[in-house]
């Protein structure tokens, strides 16, 4: 799969996530952090909770459920996640977003050896 990203994203460091199918992009700023994040297969996001994120969706499809209500978001859309809001969600296959976390360690770079 070839990314949407320009190369200096993609020459950002890879984020740590906990999902193979996922790869990410982190900028890292002194007390938050940006990341640009593509799926490459449908992934089933546990409920879970951290700090306020936002998101811009630039490619495909999510299911996102907070509340048991699920929202579904496209192309061009954004949506924000309150500190401590939990939530999960499906993401489809394609899937591609910048999300921006109101917290600096919500993820580690990825280690490579």
């Amino acid at each position: 799969m070839v990314s949407i990203f320009p190369k200096p994203i993609c020459n950002l460091p890879e984020a740590d996530i906990a999902f193979d199918n996922v790869t990410a992009y982190v900028s890292q700023g002194i007390n938050e952090q940006v990341v640009f994040m593509e799926f490459k297969k449908d992934t089933d996001i546990p409920e879970h909770s951290h700090a306020s994120q936002w998101e811009i969706v630039l490619e495909g499809k999510v299911d996102y459920v907070e509340d048991g209500v699920k929202h579904t978001y496209r192309k061009g859309d954004r949506f924000f996640v309150p500190k401590g809001k939990k939530h999960s969600a499906k993401v489809y296959s394609g899937y591609a977003s910048i999300v921006f976390f109101d917290q600096k360690d919500r993820y580690k770079k990825k280690n490579i050896c």
